[in-house]
């Protein structure tokens, strides 16, 4: 793991001081804080190596933590060696992936986190009364690949955008039902679902809101402070779609904003003839990664911290059964 290169100040200029407003609740979710303690729980129960079929989250910095430790990830089940535990990812898996597990008499354990599942359960209610399941999220993101493996071919259609909606011809337009991806930007949902429900009056949807709690706090977060930053920060993978929303959150209300994995990602030139940075990061960012971008900023200019709290998070999701006593 790299360091972050240094970013010193200009020798014998005076550097007017930055002020930093730190999002809160940003960071670590439940759901994440969880797959990661099952692959060192799975680690410690079965020693190395452990498999883990796809990056249990979505950051490289945890990814290659795991991997020290013995942790081996693969794309395929079919990259698993007979006789060795598989832990599958917290975005969730389709049907047939444990069920091919079973079929090898391979030892699995399910990291998907609970707010994910729920959905799972949900689609299968659904289809189970008949509907025809329409499906907001990002095509080829593994939480909606996992969700419509749940299911049937075709008995769910996805939509990524208001537009999607137009063309929907669903065979019984008085039959449907909607759910959500749980990563996607609160207000481009509420305009999707809004289409839907213009478009076909009966269609029905889940009582509580699929978007996660986490990933709701944290744009609610960006939305807090980004009115008052010249500039965003959010930390977090190119491949993580929380992470992704928080930059158009901030975007959408005028605050420029940079996706950065690392301290060694801060380009010096985004703190230049600024008075205030934004600093927030993705569900599957540690605590370690803030510090050490906030570390890098404070080495181009002098910083003052304000952390805005906006949501207090307690959530805390149960391990699975033979890894909580591990």
């Amino acid at each position: 793991m790299n360091a972050p290169h240094p970013m010193t100040r200009a020798q014998g200029s005076e550097v007017a001081e930055l002020k930093v407003l730190i999002a809160a609740p940003r960071g670590f979710c439940a759901g994440v804080d969880r797959a990661i303690r099952i692959v060192e729980l799975a680690l410690q129960k079965y020693g190395a190596p452990v498999y883990v079929r796809h990056e249990i989250v979505h950051n490289r910095y945890v990814v290659d933590s795991l991997k020290a430790k013995g942790a081996i990830f693969v794309e395929s089940l079919d990259q698993v060696p007979d006789g060795v535990p598989v832990v599958f990812s917290a975005h969730g898996v389709p049907k047939a992936v444990p069920a091919k597990a079973e079929m090898r008499g391979l030892d699995y354990i399910d990291a998907t986190c609970p707010l994910v599942s729920k959905v799972h359960r949900q689609a299968e209610r659904a289809h189970e009364t008949g509907r025809h399941i329409i499906f907001v999220g990002h095509a080829g993101h593994p939480e909606v690949i996992g969700t419509l493996g749940q299911l049937p071919e075709g008995a769910m259609t996805l939509v990524e955008s208001v537009d999607d909606v137009a063309g929907l011809s669903p065979p019984d337009p008085g039959m449907l039902s909607f759910l959500t991806q749980t990563t996607l930007s609160v207000d481009d949902t509420r305009d999707i679902v809004a289409a839907l429900q213009h478009r076909f009056p009966a269609i029905t949807g889940p009582r509580g809101e699929d978007i996660c709690y986490a990933t709701s706090n944290r744009q609610d977060a960006v939305k807090a402070i980004a009115g008052e930053c010249d500039r965003m920060i959010v930390i977090g993978a190119p491949n993580s779609s929380n992470s992704l929303r928080l930059v158009e959150v901030a975007e959408r209300l005028g605050t420029p904003a940079h996706l950065v994995q690392r301290g060694t990602d801060i380009d010096p030139t985004w703190l230049r003839d600024i008075g205030t940075l934004g600093v927030t990061a993705g569900a599957s960012a540690p605590e370690t990664l803030v510090r050490e971008v906030i570390d890098a900023v404070a080495a181009v200019r002098p910083i003052v911290e304000d952390v805005v709290v906006t949501a207090e998070e307690n959530m805390v999701f149960k391990l699975p059964r033979g890894l909580d006593a591990a």
